[in-house]
């Protein structure tokens, strides 16, 4: 019984980790589907009718993930609106935080 328990609780701990993998993985298609057209990739000099790269997005100085949630939710200038579902933004926002490590 112990061992099952044991068994159980190190399962249980594993769960966040695989969810959160699922959700990095749900924004990155998302990013892929709708963001990359527009934002320079990692390396490369953005030119001026293109956006930064992400990693330069989430590395700047005050771009915590409330920001980012934030940022994700209004409308701003110059991108474009995208009508993305709450899940959707969540899911991108989970992406962009796996960028910082």
């Amino acid at each position: 019984m112990r061992n099952i328990l044991g068994l159980a609780f190190v399962l249980a701990s594993c769960l966040p980790a695989l969810a959160d993998e699922a959700a990095i993985s749900r924004g990155a298609s998302v990013v892929d589907e709708w963001c990359r057209d527009c934002h320079v990739q990692a390396g490369e000099t953005a030119t001026e009718n293109m956006a930064p790269a992400y990693e330069d997005i989430v590395k700047r100085d005050g771009r915590d993930r409330a920001y980012l949630k934030k940022y994700l939710k209004d409308d701003h200038f110059p991108m474009t609106t995208f009508r993305l579902y709450d899940k959707e933004k969540a899911d991108v926002l989970e992406w962009l935080e796996s960028l910082k490590k």
